[in-house]
């Protein structure tokens, strides 16, 4: 049900995941300003824009303890 409607956004590139994040919070910011203005279509949207930049920081999060981990391993390889 709910699933279904979710986005899948673990295939996204680190560079695609940052862009579409961008986007997310331009479009919340808009919904913002319309909703300050009084005149906002769905009042939901703010919430699901909401989640699906934590989802989207989320992935980019993981994606750089990746390679903080890669990294930090490498190190250690080439200290040993």
């Amino acid at each position: 049900m709910a699933d279904s409607k979710k986005k899948n956004y673990k295939d996204l590139s680190y560079s695609e995941l940052v862009t579409k994040r961008n986007e997310l919070k331009k479009s919340y910011m808009d919904l913002r300003f319309q909703a300050i203005t009084g005149h906002v279509e769905n009042p939901m949207q703010k919430r699901t824009i909401r989640r699906e930049i934590a989802r989207l920081n989320t992935l980019i999060h993981q994606q750089d303890l990746e390679k903080f981990r890669a990294a930090a391993a490498e190190a250690i390889a080439a200290n040993n």
